[in-house]
């Protein structure tokens, strides 16, 4: 029988193998996790990270080994082939995007213990996350011990990427990002630029067909004044641009024509009443059975003549737009004929006018005319009742209408047909000679997606919108559809509710520019 001080010792030896089989457990699982797959990123390597660099790599065309905010790192390791390093343990991937026949790929090597190695059975992808929230999944293909993504990298080169390489024993993951043409802006620099922030989001765009017009007098309501006698100024009482009422004197001149006609009138006047007060006589005598019945019948008929001399000199007075009555005889006033504004004037005082000159323009105002040019291939779409739009050309007005007038004629040299529109102009704003932009209404869609039309720039001669990032801006490419001049539709490229640079989209673009200034293919 053992003694109790024997005992002792063999139960510390039971509590020691205890615990060495729980740290033999723990690491086992360890080590199956670390097999299972790996997330490993510059920084978790000798070659840092690539979201906190401060130094740009060039790979030999302008596309740069850039990290988050577009800062390069100063402890990025570059891989034998100029690309970026990434280092998970004794496995590495070397990442390199560059630009072959114009279209900009991936190429990435595989290295074991720093040595080129390419086990069978290995794949490769880099998963792309661009502003936009657009995703892009890039496989790749080995050949010569060079790993070639299958498809292109489109501009700009702004976005999270990972790469996964699943080797036959372990999985591998790498983060990277570029911010190839970031534009860099601080809040405060937004607002002192100017820079209008908005979101896109649906709207209703009108299609149609658009032609260049002008801004006309209304010829219905303009008239050309003319004196229609012979005379000398005395007066002038209407000034250029003057409003005036229908009545309204403009202007008086002293015609000797004015005068022999006003005299004609009066005379023929006297002579009517003296046939009549002849006639009466007659006539009582006559009842009176003292003057024959023929005495009757002659002062009659020199009543009748008096009558007709006299009306006959009215009316040549009333043609000449002169009244019976006007002071002096030969005073003659050239009054409005409706309410309007005087748009021209060539008569001064003293002036000798003859009876032809145009000495007044007075146009009404309160409506006007867009005229417009319509090519042969569009007239079956123009027509009388049609509704349109009236945009200024020089400020931000429109006004709604429809097509009142088109012509039946094609010119010879313009090969179109004139049509105009009657627009009413109660405020005055639309002036004659004004360049506008006439569309014909022909529908009105709803799209998902729109942005201000201002928002839109061109780079490389492509349609991009400068989306708001932390930091500044990115220039993200997208596809246009329809306008209506206001909205824009986005066809491809940008999603509902996405920040962008609006009014002042261009000091953006300017920005861009400078930084993008050695960014050469």
């Amino acid at each position: 029988m053992n003694s109790p001080q024997q005992s002792q010792p063999r139960r510390g030896q039971k509590l020691l193998i205890a615990l060495l089989v729980a740290a033999g457990v723990i690491s086992g699982v360890l080590i199956m996790t670390k097999s299972d797959g790996k997330k490993s990123t510059a920084t978790e390597s000798h070659a840092g990270h690539a979201e906190e660099s401060g130094k740009k790599e060039d790979d030999g065309h302008g596309h740069g080994a850039e990290g988050a905010g577009g800062h390069a790192e100063e402890a990025a390791a570059k891989g034998p082939n100029g690309g970026q390093l990434f280092a998970d343990g004794d496995f590495s991937v070397e990442m390199l995007l560059s630009e072959e026949g114009g279209e900009p790929r991936f190429k990435a090597w595989t290295l074991l213990k720093n040595q080129p190695a390419s086990t069978p059975g290995t794949r490769m992808t880099v998963s792309l996350t661009r502003p936009n929230g657009a995703k892009q999944t890039v496989n790749f293909a080995l050949a010569n011990g060079v790993w070639t993504s299958d498809q292109p990298v489109a501009e700009p080169h702004i976005f999270e990427a990972t790469i996964e390489v699943q080797t036959p024993q372990e999985a591998y993951l790498f983060a990277f990002s570029k911010d190839e043409g970031r534009v860099s802006m601080t809040d405060a620099q937004v607002q002192s630029a100017g820079i209008t922030l908005d979101a896109s989001a649906p709207a209703s765009i009108r299609s149609g067909l658009q032609f260049p017009g002008e801004i006309r007098f209304n010829e219905d309501r303009t008239a050309h004044i003319v004196p229609r006698v012979t005379g000398v100024v005395d007066s002038v009482s209407a000034n250029l641009g003057q409003q005036v009422k229908k009545g309204q004197v403009l202007a008086v001149i002293s015609s000797t024509a004015v005068s022999e006609t006003r005299s004609e009138l009066q005379s023929a006047l006297q002579r009517r009443q003296l046939a009549k007060t002849t006639y009466d006589r007659e006539k009582k005598l006559f009842e009176e059975r003292i003057s024959p019945e023929q005495d009757v019948l002659q002062a009659q008929q020199a009543l009748r003549e008096a009558e007709i001399a006299a009306a006959n000199a009215n009316q040549k007075l009333l043609a000449l737009g002169a009244t019976p009555s006007a002071g002096a005889l030969g005073r003659f006033e050239l009054r409005a004929p409706f309410d309007g504004i005087v748009v021209e004037k060539h008569i001064a005082l003293g002036e000798a006018v003859r009876e032809d000159t145009q000495v007044f323009i007075i146009s009404d105002l309160s409506s006007v005319w867009a005229e417009m040019s319509v090519p042969a291939r569009d007239l079956p779409r123009v027509r009388v009742g049609e509704k349109v739009l009236v945009r200024s050309g020089a400020f931000d007005a429109t006004a709604n209408g429809t097509v009142a007038y088109v012509g039946s004629l094609i010119g010879e040299q313009t090969r179109t047909a004139r049509a105009r529109v009657t627009l009413p102009n109660p405020q005055g704003a639309w002036r004659p000679g004004l360049f506008v932009n006439v569309e014909v209404v022909a529908e009105e869609v709803a799209v998902p997606v729109t942005v201000a039309s201002s928002a839109i720039q061109t780079i490389d001669e492509k349609p991009v919108v400068f989306l708001k990032v932390p930091g500044g801006f990115v220039p993200q490419p997208v596809q246009l559809g329809r306008t209506d001049g206001k909205r824009v539709e986005i066809v491809e490229g940008l999603k509902t509710g996405s920040s962008y640079a609006a009014a002042g989209s261009f000091v953006v673009k300017s920005e861009q520019g400078k930084g993008s200034a050695t960014h050469t293919h």
